[in-house]
């Protein structure tokens, strides 16, 4: 199960665990909007707004209502991946650690962030959030604002996330 989660969710994933799996047998790039290239030289790639279908965040990882918009997925030899997610009221992902970390970048409402054996933390749009390497620790919205963020992170080996245990209500509930 766990590697399905990590197939469907491979950025922050999200996940991301968002290596990604392009929908329906689509290339890596459908929607990408290649530019004309010269003689072999790099091709730039313009991936469009609404080209990539959302997703729902799979329960058996997330807690609440949460929707995972992917952005874009490592484009060899890049290893970074990034994802665009939204969180409900009350939702949040479960523990989770990245093998090189793992950036979140606040775009609207009121979130939560925790690294294991931490405190709590309040998060609002702005705000740049750097998880260390193999830190255990949970994402979510408050319990009464969403809240979306982009999530960046690397793949090492093929792998982007490992997805632990659900953050209990207890957890979650503690103050900020």
């Amino acid at each position: 199960m766990r590697l399905l989660a990590a197939t469907l969710f491979p950025l922050p994933l999200l996940g991301m665990a968002f290596a990604q799996a392009s929908p329906k047998g689509d290339p890596p790039d459908a929607g990408a909007s290649p530019a004309a290239s010269r003689g072999g030289a790099p091709v730039l790639r313009i991936t469009r707004s609404g080209s990539q279908p959302s997703a729902k965040g799979p329960a058996e990882i997330f807690t609440g209502a949460v929707r995972i918009d992917p952005l874009f997925p490592a484009n060899a030899p890049a290893r970074a991946s990034g994802a665009s997610v939204t969180f409900e009221p009350g939702a949040r992902t479960a523990w989770h650690t990245h093998p090189l970390g793992q950036t979140l970048i606040v775009t609207s409402g009121v979130g939560r962030v925790q690294l294991w054996g931490g405190a709590v933390e309040e998060i609002r749009p702005g705000d740049v959030v750097w998880i260390p390497p193999g830190q255990k620790h949970w994402h979510g919205a408050s319990p009464t604002a969403a809240m979306t963020h982009l999530a960046i992170q690397e793949g090492l080996d093929g792998k982007v996330v490992e997805w632990m245990e659900k953050v209990t209500d207890a957890q979650y509930g503690a103050q900020p």
